[in-house]
């Protein structure tokens, strides 16, 4: 586990991570750093806490979109392959059924 030093609009904070995940890390930092700025930049909100708060909202509202359109994903390829399949079980019933009346 190792220490990293980020900053986070304007201000430092020491965080904790595993060795192989600090780049990952450094882009989420990145990443809440520019959304807690768009919203400190919009002028309407400039409490610290509030702006944490409303990037949280916000990125976990993206969390939930990219999630929700991954499973859509899923389901559409699920689809895709039983569509895919089930037209290979007919023609083996058609087989089968010929075989069995011949």
């Amino acid at each position: 586990m190792k220490q990293l030093e980020v900053v986070i609009m304007g201000q430092s904070y020491t965080l904790s991570c595993p060795d192989e995940d600090d780049a990952r890390l450094l882009e989420a930092v990145e990443h809440v750093d520019a959304t807690m700025c768009k919203i400190k930049k919009s002028g309407k909100v400039h409490a610290r806490d509030r702006i944490a708060v409303l990037a949280a909202v916000n990125l976990a509202f993206e969390l939930f979109v990219q999630d929700a359109s991954n499973h859509a994903d899923v389901v559409v390829n699920e689809l895709d392959a039983l569509s895919s399949h089930s037209g290979k079980l007919a023609a083996l019933l058609k087989r089968l059924d010929d075989a069995l009346d011949g």
